[in-house]
């Protein structure tokens, strides 16, 4: 990692629609006499930086993030550029910066390497506040560290974990990596401090305390201590393959106090603030002329019921909120289309069909309101602008609807007792309160229908439930589980990356696969063009190399760092609790 010379970030960053700022304070010149910055300046900045990091990447804001690979890798959208085929390498720019942005210093607003990055900020943080006795921030410091760490350790498998952040007092500025297994459980042990500090109470005790700096829940200890305990219940699931973890587990949920409403989610809370730009990243698809996110093919037919392999027939009504269509059913595009269902107009991975690369930016189907606070598709197509919606929809980490899916998986894996339909069920209709939270929040004023509770939402949960009840065997409604909980939380993709890998469920897109692309080939929507009346062309489509188990070193790390560990094929290097 290069640290030449070291700043703090300081975001000043206010909540519940307010403006965020952000800048640069050239103040800590010399990485061995640190200057103090703020709490309330070092949380904001923390829990930016977390998010950006994991999020959709936004060129525009400087913010790079591993959703935006892994969204591709798990099929729910589509590019023209590396990651489609798996092709993502070290150079990647989203998995180069977003390593850096975490680990070593935040290349915004300009490149250069000598920014304090995520880590760098928690860590004098949490020794900041221990010294101050302010433990309150010490409890939320040691939660985001936790948290993210765990996800660099899922998607990479080894991180430096001991070393990177002590460079102000060690001069090491060559970190040595730590095994994901030997630091997975410091996260747990760390989250229980968190815990115990959040709980402190003596005199003289936090006499700062976090409100409005507090971007993720306001200052508010009692859902801080949630969100770290369904932290860890998510963390010791994905550890149930590797080890015995039927008693921490069942102590958590006879305990309690998880996460249980929708506002109760671990988010990052963006706002419709353009300028400095506070909106959730992947909005950035609204303002760009040159739009490169497609909405996979393959994600649509499995919402719209043409998947031959489940929920066939079944429309999901989420369907509106999750994609917005720029075109009606005959709208006449800039160029001839790859793949068209009427409105629905995108392209296929490892596509190599004539139309892959023409462009229909004003044309092609966009993310809806649900996912980055997009349009919700009224049926009234319009060419979308950063004008015509908000950008407002939260980054949605881990949400009720996650604990709930986690709870079947546990259930279904006969670690815990009870009812895993029962569970999927209250899963897929907390999943619909979910949509709906977002469109309240991201509503840019149109009329979007209740979701939650509706007869649409009533019947694809019944119908979903039915097929759950015809399979027989755990391992089909294992993927039934799995499935829902990847349709849910579209717009971040690395637990989906994650839950993958450990239960080779969803089933996605595969164009070696001969049932899904006979001879090589995938066929869009028979009249799905109104060019092309009957079948529309078939296109032919390839795997550029396996699906990978892991992601490939970053190259900054690489390049500079000797104690990177060698260079790695991620398509045979899976991360230690990965044992299918």
């Amino acid at each position: 990692m290069k640290r030449l010379k070291f700043r703090y970030i300081v975001l000043g960053m206010l909540v519940a629609g307010t403006a965020c700022t952000k800048g640069f304070l050239d103040i800590n010149k010399d990485p061995n006499n640190p200057a103090k910055v703020s709490l309330s300046q070092l949380l904001p900045a923390a829990e930016q930086g977390l998010a950006s990091s994991l999020g959709f990447t936004n060129d525009n804001a400087g913010v790079r993030g591993l959703t935006e690979v892994l969204a591709v890798y798990m099929h729910q959208v589509t590019v023209r550029e590396d990651p489609d085929k798996y092709g993502a390498d070290g150079n990647d720019f989203s998995i180069d910066n977003s390593w850096i942005n975490f680990w070593s210093g935040n290349p915004v607003p300009s490149p250069s390497s000598d920014v304090i990055g995520t880590m760098q900020n928690l860590e004098v943080m949490i020794k900041q506040a221990t010294e101050s006795n302010n433990l309150r921030y010490a409890g939320i410091g040691k939660i985001l560290k936790a948290y993210g760490v765990s996800q660099f350790i899922d998607a990479y498998g080894d991180v430096p974990y001991t070393e990177a952040t002590k460079f102000g007092e060690t001069g090491n500025r060559f970190p040595k990596f730590d095994k994901g297994s030997e630091v997975y459980p410091k996260l747990l042990a760390l989250l229980d401090e968190a815990i115990a500090n959040l709980n402190a109470k003596a005199p003289n005790l936090n006499t700062a305390i976090p409100g409005k700096d507090d971007v993720f829940y306001g200052g508010d200890k009692d859902l801080w201590i949630k969100a770290a305990k369904t932290i860890k219940l998510k963390l010791y699931n994905q550890l149930r393959l590797v080890q015995d973890v039927s008693a921490p587990v069942n102590a958590l949920l006879t305990e309690g106090n998880l996460i249980s409403t929708t506002s109760e989610g671990f988010m990052m809370r963006y706002t419709a603030v353009a300028s400095p730009d506070s909106r959730n990243p992947g909005f950035s698809e609204y303002v760009a002329t040159q739009k490169s996110h497609y909405q996979s093919p393959w994600f649509y037919e499995i919402l719209k019921g043409y998947n031959g392999q489940i929920f066939t027939g079944i429309e999901d009504p989420r369907v509106p909120y999750y994609f917005y269509k720029q075109a009606g059913s005959t709208t006449e595009p800039q160029n001839d289309t790859e793949y068209r269902d009427g409105g629905f107009i995108s392209i296929y991975f490892g596509s190599s069909g004539p139309n892959r690369d023409k462009t229909n930016d004003k044309v092609i189907t966009v993310f809806g309101i649900y996912p980055v606070g997009g349009r919700y598709d009224d049926g009234e197509p319009v060419a979308v602008s950063g004008s015509n919606a908000t950008g407002a929809a939260p980054l949605r980490l881990l949400t009720y609807a996650d604990r709930l899916y986690i709870e079947a998986e546990l259930i279904n894996a006969k670690i815990v007792g009870g009812d895993a339909r029962a569970k999927l069920s209250q899963a897929i209709d907390e999943s619909m309160k979910q949509v709906d939270y977002v469109a309240g929040l991201a509503n840019s004023g149109q009329t979007i229908p209740v979701l939650a509770g509706s007869t649409a939402a009533g019947t694809y949960r019944d119908a979903v439930l039915a097929e759950y009840d015809k399979a027989t065997t755990d391992a089909r409604k294992l993927e039934y589980i799995m499935t829902e909980k990847w349709i849910q939380s579209f717009g971040f993709s690395c637990d989906q990356y994650t839950d993958y890998r450990r239960t080779g469920y969803p089933v996605i897109f595969d164009p070696g696969n001969p049932v899904q692309a006979p001879g090589g080939y995938v066929q869009p929507p028979i009249n799905g063009d109104f060019k092309n009346p009957g079948a529309q062309p078939k296109v032919k489509v390839a795997n550029g190399r396996k699906f990978p188990l892991s992601l490939p070193w970053p190259a900054s790390e690489a390049n500079v760092n000797p104690n990177t560990p060698p260079a790695k094929n991620p398509d045979t290097a899976p991360v230690f609790w990965d044992k299918n």
